[in-house]
């Protein structure tokens, strides 16, 4: 079958290579990919949100299976498009994806169905919120209600930086328009866990537990990312929580979804807070997280082209869903000066070095192929991932593994999985 990958990144480089290990596959398209997987598939120069041109080149090369890997073509419905021209597509539709797309529909959805998560209030008027700000207990949490990149999250810990905060999402529009709607929480505490998931519309399967690092600098300190790094599995994602979550979040989530006639097929990336009273609900995706893909899929042990087929024709109910009994680390290689400016078009030397190396990958997020080789593209720009037999040695394999590739502005965190030591 022919299969077409819709996005860039990271991310669309471990779906690429799981793909390309199903022996269903004999051809693999991604648009606009990266160089990293242009070596597996083959890139056309098509933007993600280029909406008629991704239906036009899947219709004119026969595509059996496209999957769309971001969040901005999910919400802006290119499954609904691809489904309407008879093609085959794989991700939520845009009455569900809305489940990431508006934090208030999210959370609105969780109170409803009774679905554990913070004390919360939405505000579409930044005077309101301001109002409401000046009798609540701080710290709090801000929320842009649209897809902000993850970025549209600010912890508030005075009543002068919230008051900021709100100036920030909704008066100075630094998320554009994602920041009409805001969303105001209660701060949680505890250890945060990103649990993904593949949903049929009836039945969920959940995937290894993840967890993520969003800040630019060690010890959690910086601004806010796309993620410098992630482990899987998280060592605080106990038994006890899984059961708890099964219980009250995973299919109540899909229940709700399907009670409010958007059943969600795809992918739904639970982020959630372990706290004293309990998991809560943190927000919701709906895709696969990056780079939590980067370690959860080089794990599992089914064929994703099963796995997805499933989810679209509704039969995931009689899918085994496995992971290989071990632990991977990926740990993001940055261009200095991410997330604000940086350069780029360095070029980047020792990739040769993951070839045929058993366990250590090295997925592409921000790269671009050249006459001269391989460039820095982006303010993330390679993800190494490497497995080991527990969490331990797979940080330390992944570390020795960012020492093989070098390019000038060269930035990492040294501290990915730290808390591994804590468990």
């Amino acid at each position: 079958m022919k299969v077409l990958i819709v996005g860039s990144g990271g991310r669309e480089h471990a779906i690429a290579a799981s793909v390309a290990k199903s022996p269903k596959v004999d051809k693999i398209y991604c648009a606009p990919g990266n160089a990293g997987i242009g070596q597996i598939a083959e890139c056309v120069p098509i933007g993600a949100m280029e909406f008629a041109q991704i239906v036009s080149f899947a219709k004119k090369e026969q595509i059996d299976l496209t999957i769309v890997g971001p969040d901005d073509p999910l919400a802006g419905g290119l499954v609904d498009e691809l489904e309407a021209a008879g093609l085959r597509a794989f991700g939520p539709r845009k009455n569900a994806a809305i489940l990431e797309a508006s934090k208030a529909f999210s959370k609105d959805l969780m109170k409803k169905y009774h679905i554990p998560t913070a004390a919360y209030e939405n505000f579409d008027d930044p005077e309101a919120a301001l109002a409401y700000l000046e009798h609540t207990r701080m710290p709090v949490v801000l929320k842009a209600d649209g897809l902000a990149l993850g970025k549209g999250v600010l912890i508030c810990r005075t009543p002068e930086e919230a008051r900021e905060g709100v100036r920030t999402i909704m008066q100075d529009k630094k998320f554009g328009s994602a920041g009409n709607r805001m969303v105001i929480e209660e701060f949680m505490t505890g250890r945060e866990v990103s649990v993904l998931s593949f949903v049929d519309g009836r039945t969920i399967r959940i995937m290894s537990s993840a967890q993520d690092h969003k800040r630019a600098q060690d010890g959690d300190q910086g601004l806010n990312t796309g993620g410098m790094g992630t482990f899987s599995p998280s060592p605080f994602y106990t038994e006890e929580v899984d059961a708890f979550c099964r219980k009250y979040i995973y299919q109540a989530t899909v229940d709700a979804m399907a009670a409010e006639g958007r059943p969600f097929q795809g992918v739904i990336f639970f982020g959630l807070m372990l706290t004293s009273e309990g998991p809560r609900v943190l927000e919701y995706n709906a895709r696969f997280g990056d780079p939590e893909a980067q370690v959860v899929l080089p794990r599992m042990k089914n064929d994703i082209i099963e796995v997805i087929e499933a989810c679209i024709d509704g039969t995931l109910d009689q899918v085994d869903l496995q992971f290989e009994d071990n632990a991977a680390v990926c740990v993001v290689l940055a261009s200095d000066g991410y997330p604000g400016s940086y350069e780029k078009g360095y070029p980047i030397s020792g990739l040769e070095n993951f070839a045929d190396r058993d366990g250590y990958y090295c997925f592409h997020a921000g790269t671009k192929q050249t006459p001269e080789g391989i460039v820095t593209n982006g303010g993330r720009v390679l993800g190494v991932t490497a497995k080991g037999p527990d969490l331990k040695t797979a940080r330390a394999n992944a570390y020795r593994a960012t020492e093989w590739i070098t390019f000038a502005n060269k930035y990492m965190r040294s501290d990915i999985g730290k808390a591994i030591d804590e468990a």
